[in-house]
């Protein structure tokens, strides 16, 4: 089953109301175990990679992360490709909610010209790997002055047996009130979407605002992989 089945037999409708009402949806089973594994073992091909990140070193955590490059390996710029179209009405009716003047294309091509035409030309998929003590701090991933309001991360390796700890984290901060968190455990093949930078809620004058920002717990034993799929470009 190729990635656009997959995600064209989920029940997107569901799925939308899950982002709407929590700012993340997990997909369980989004991709096979060997898919997994084919994803995690590029991380020692130099060749797919523009650069690589130490987390100590910009105070981000501890740990490590690549960026790929274009062309993304096929199986990345699927998963990347197939998402996006779901997410788009998603995206847009947030826009219209902060009414806000704009609409996200239909296909991530399209999107990816706007991101060109503001110098935001650098690929921003990337894969993370942590071992134990390792942890990321919590953040947006935000490039430039365009961005997509959602993204992914797929979980490539299973928790309780290839790691322990290492908890994917979600914070998200309402105005004028305490912080919520959200501490989920993805197994081996599941995608979370979750909200780039904010969703709207609505509120007693209107939708406002509830930002969001994503982390890692410690590792308590063993390695644990992700990718990381942004669909807007860096500048």
């Amino acid at each position: 089953m190729t990635i656009d089945d997959q995600l064209n037999k989920l029940d997107w409708d569901t799925l939308a109301g899950n982002i709407h009402n929590d700012g993340f949806v997990v997909l369980e089973k989004l991709i096979g175990y060997n898919d997994c594994d084919e994803i995690a073992s590029l991380y020692q091909q130099d060749i797919h990679f523009r650069k690589t990140i130490q987390m100590a070193r910009y105070r981000f955590g501890s740990g490590e992360y690549k960026y790929l490059k274009y062309p993304l390996p096929q199986l990345v710029q699927s998963l990347r490709e197939g998402l996006y179209p779901h997410l788009v009405p998603i995206a847009n009716e947030w826009m219209k909610a902060y009414k806000e003047e704009i609409v996200y294309p239909p296909a991530l091509s399209d999107f990816l010209k706007q991101c060109h035409e503001k110098d935001q030309t650098r690929p921003t998929p990337l894969l993370l790997t942590y071992k134990k003590g390792d942890y990321n701090t919590l953040h947006q991933d935000l490039y430039g002055a365009i961005y997509f309001p959602m993204q992914a991360v797929v979980f490539l390796d299973e928790p309780g047996s290839d790691y322990t700890g290492g908890e994917f984290v979600l914070i998200e901060q309402k105005p004028r009130m305490q912080s919520k968190s959200i501490v989920l455990a993805p197994k081996k093949g599941d995608a979370v979407i979750l909200t780039t930078h904010s969703r709207p809620v609505n509120g007693t004058r209107g939708h406002y605002k509830a930002a969001m920002k994503h982390g890692v717990s410690p590792l308590h034993s063993g390695h644990r992989k992700t990718l990381g799929i942004i669909f807007h470009d860096a500048i």
